[in-house]
C-alpha cells in the first residue's frame, strides 16, 4: 500500500507519540480491570436470591455511562483547555461529541499546529468513559437490591450527564475549580464524592433491604455469601489501580518527565510508593480494628479507606506521609459506619469511604501541603492559566469537597421528586425477600428464603 507522507502529518503518529499512546491505553485496561474487582466485590456481598441481578444491573449501568460519556460528556471534560485558549464550551462539543471533527477524524490528517497529540485526546475519550460507567457502578452499590432497575438506568445516564460536567470543574488542570486551587490528583471529587452525595438521599428514600437491621418473614438476617469473593475483587482493584495513576501523568520534554494532571511536579516512582504506602496503611489499621472489635468489615474497610484517604495526593505526597495520613483513615470510617449502624442507615460503602474518607484525604492533602505549586498548563507563563501559578490551600479543598457532595445531593433530590411522581424508585419489601432473581428473571438460587428465615 502506497503512503503519501507528504500529504500527511508524521510527528502526530512518531514512536514517541505511541509511547505516550500506550501510556493512557493502559490506563483504560486497568479501568476495566477495575470494573472486574467491583462487580466481584458486588458478587460476593449480596444475597444470593439477588446476585445476577445486582451484577446485571451494575454492567447495564457502566455500559448506559460509557455510551453517554461517548456521545457528549467527553466535551464537557475537554471545554477547560478550549476556554484555557479562548474557545468556549460550544466549541468543544462541535469538536468531541460522538459525530464531531475531532472526535473521528485520523491523527496523521490533524495539523499539531491545531491539535497535537490527537491520539492521547481520543484514547482519553475511551479512558474517562470508562471511569463515567464506575461512577455509576460505584452508586450501585448504594441502591443495589431496593431500587427499580428503571429508575437506576434512568439516573446512571443524568449522572453521566452531571459528573462529566463536575469533571470539567475539578478535575485537570484548567478547570474553574482545579485553576483556583482545588487540587485532586485521582478524582475523588467527581468519581467518589459525587455518587456519595446521590447516596445520601437515595439512601433515606429506599430506606433498609429486609434482614439487615430488622427480621423479614422471609429473611431473618441479611447474609452475605462470599467474603472470599469480596476479598479476591478488593484486591483485583488494587492490581489494576497502577495502570490508571500512570494515566494521571502528564509527560514533557525531556521524555519522560512527569506532572500530575493537576500540573505539580512529581515522578512516576514517587505516584506509585505513595499508592502502595496509601494500601498499606489503611490495610494495617484495618487490621487492627478488626481483631480488636471482632468485625470483618474492616479487614475491607481499611485497604480501600487507606487508598481513598491518598487518592488525591499521590503526586505531592512523600512514602511516609501517605502512609501515616493512610494509616488514620479507617478511624474515620470506623466513625461513620459505626454511626450508620446505629441509626440503622443501610449504607456501608459510599457514606463512610468516599463522603467520609474522600473529605479526609483532600483536607489532609491540603493541610500537608499548603503551598505547593500546581495549576495552569506547561508552556504558558503569564495569566490566568500560567503554568503552576496557583498553591495548594485548605479552602479550596473545603470548597471542592462542599460543590462534589452538594452536586451530587441537588442531582439525587431532583431525580427523586421526579422518579418517585413517575415511575417509582423502591421495590417492595415483598419481591426484595423473594429475591429479584426470582422476581425479575425466573432464576432460582440454591437457598430459599424459607432456608434464611430459619
Amino acid at each position: 500500500m502506497s503512503f503519501d507522507i507528504t500529504t500527511q502529518f508524521a510527528e502526530q503518529v512518531s514512536l514517541a507519540s505511541l509511547v505516550q499512546n500506550l501510556v493512557y491505553a493502559s490506563g483504560t485496561v486497568g479501568a476495566i480491570f477495575v470494573v472486574i474487582g467491583l462487580l466481584l466485590i458486588d458478587a460476593g456481598g449480596v444475597r444470593r436470591r439477588n446476585a445476577f441481578n445486582a451484577t446485571i444491573e451494575k454492567l447495564v449501568g457502566f455500559f448506559i455511562g460509557f455510551t453517554t460519556y461517548f456521545v457528549i460528556g467527553f466535551a464537557f471534560w475537554a471545554a477547560q483547555y478550549y476556554v484555557m485558549v479562548d474557545y468556549t464550551l460550544t466549541d468543544s462539543i462541535k469538536d468531541w461529541w460522538a459525530g464531531g471533527i475531532l472526535a473521528n477524524e485520523l491523527a496523521q490528517n490533524v495539523d499539531p499546529a491545531v491539535f497535537p497529540g490527537l491520539n492521547n485526546f481520543q484514547i482519553f475519550i475511551f479512558f474517562l468513559a470508562c471511569f463515567a460507567g464506575i461512577i455509576n457502578v460505584l452508586l450501585h452499590f448504594a441502591v443495589s437490591e431496593r431500587m427499580k432497575s428503571s429508575a437506576y438506568y434512568i439516573t446512571s445516564c443524568v449522572a453521566t450527564l452531571v459528573s462529566s460536567v463536575l469533571s470539567w470543574w475539578t478535575w485537570g488542570s484548567v478547570g474553574p475549580l482545579t485553576n483556583m486551587g482545588f487540587h485532586d490528583f485521582f478524582g475523588v471529587g467527581f468519581v467518589y464524592l459525587f455518587p456519595a452525595g446521590m447516596a445520601m438521599v437515595f439512601v433515606n428514600k429506599l430506606g433498609a433491604r429486609p434482614g439487615m437491621f430488622s427480621a423479614h418473614s422471609k429473611v431473618e438476617e441479611y447474609r452475605v455469601p462470599s467474603l472470599a469473593l469480596v476479598t479476591v475483587g478488593v484486591f483485583s482493584v488494587f492490581g489494576s489501580l497502577p495502570m490508571v495513576i500512570l494515566s494521571c501523568l502528564f509527560f514533557f520534554d525531556p521524555g519522560a518527565h512527569a506532572v500530575s494532571v493537576t500540573m505539580a511536579d512529581t515522578s512516576v516512582g514517587l505516584a506509585f510508593n505513595n499508592y502502595a504506602a496509601a494500601w498499606a496503611g489503611g490495610t494495617l489499621m484495618g487490621a487492627i480494628l478488626a481483631y480488636s472489635k471482632r468485625k470483618y468489615s474492616y479487614l475491607l474497610l481499611g485497604p480501600f479507606a487507606g487508598y481513598v484517604s491518598g487518592a488525591s495526593g499521590f503526586d505531592v505526597y512523600i512514602p511516609w506521609q501517605m502512609f501515616l495520613v493512610a494509616f488514620g483513615s479507617p478511624l474515620v470510617a470506623y466513625v461513620i459506619y459505626e454511626f450508620l449502624q446505629k441509626r440503622e442507615i443501610d449504607e456501608h460503602k459510599l457514606l463512610p469511604l468516599f463522603a467520609g474518607v474522600g473529605s479526609y484525604g483532600l483536607i489532609m492533602t491540603g493541610l500537608l501541603h499548603i503551598g505547593t505549586p500546581r495549576g495552569g498548563y506547561v508552556g504558558i507563563t503569564e495569566g490566568a492559566y500560567a503554568f503552576q501559578h496557583g498553591e495548594i490551600g485548605v479552602l479550596m479543598q473545603v470548597v471542592g469537597i462542599l460543590v462534589c457532595l452538594g452536586t451530587g445531593i441537588v442531582t439525587a433530590f431532583i431525580l427523586s421528586f421526579i422518579l418517585e411522581r413517575t415511575i417509582g424508585m423502591r421495590i417492595t419489601d415483598e419481591e426484595q425477600a423473594i429475591g429479584l432473581d426470582k422476581v425479575h428473571w425466573s432464576l432460582d438460587s440454591d437457598v430459599s428464603p424459607e432456608v434464611e428465615a430459619k
